[in-house]
């Protein structure tokens, strides 16, 4: 009987620690996929909004960056091999995002190295990394 005790108590806790990692990943999927889905509709002002709010306090975008992101038109998002996990409590992610100028109709390229951090206190995941640079590129 004791056995079996221990066993049930080591077998809650494993499935406690399962439904945990299970929620975060889960949580995980729906932001990821939330993000992809406002910068496929060329939203950058609620991308930015998954930006952490330490990051966004730290390097506000000016004007004139918010602005060239209004100059293109995105015509694709390829997430490649999807997000590779780091550190505890952080995944990375390589995006492909094709766009093209809305004034000169050329399109382009841009590489996004995405770096997302989950907050366990919040129970929620921040894209550390910052939007895009389509300036350099």
């Amino acid at each position: 009987m004791r056995r079996i005790l221990i066993l049930l108590t080591a077998l809650a806790a494993l499935l406690i620690g399962g439904c945990k990692s299970d929620q975060r990943n889960y949580s995980l999927t729906n932001t990821l996929t939330a993000y992809a889905s406002v910068v496929r509709w060329g939203d950058f002002a609620s991308a930015y909004q998954f930006v952490d709010p330490k990051v966004r306090e730290a390097h506000p975008p000016s004007s004139l960056e918010m602005a060239r992101y209004d100059m293109y038109k995105v015509t694709g998002y390829d997430e490649g091999k999807g997000a590779a996990p780091g550190a505890e409590n952080e995944v990375t992610q390589v995006v492909q995002i094709n766009m093209v100028n809305i004034h000169t109709q050329v399109e382009r390229t841009v590489v996004d190295q995405q770096k997302w951090r989950y907050d366990p206190e919040t129970k929620h995941w921040w894209l550390v990394s910052g939007l895009p640079d389509i300036s350099h590129q």
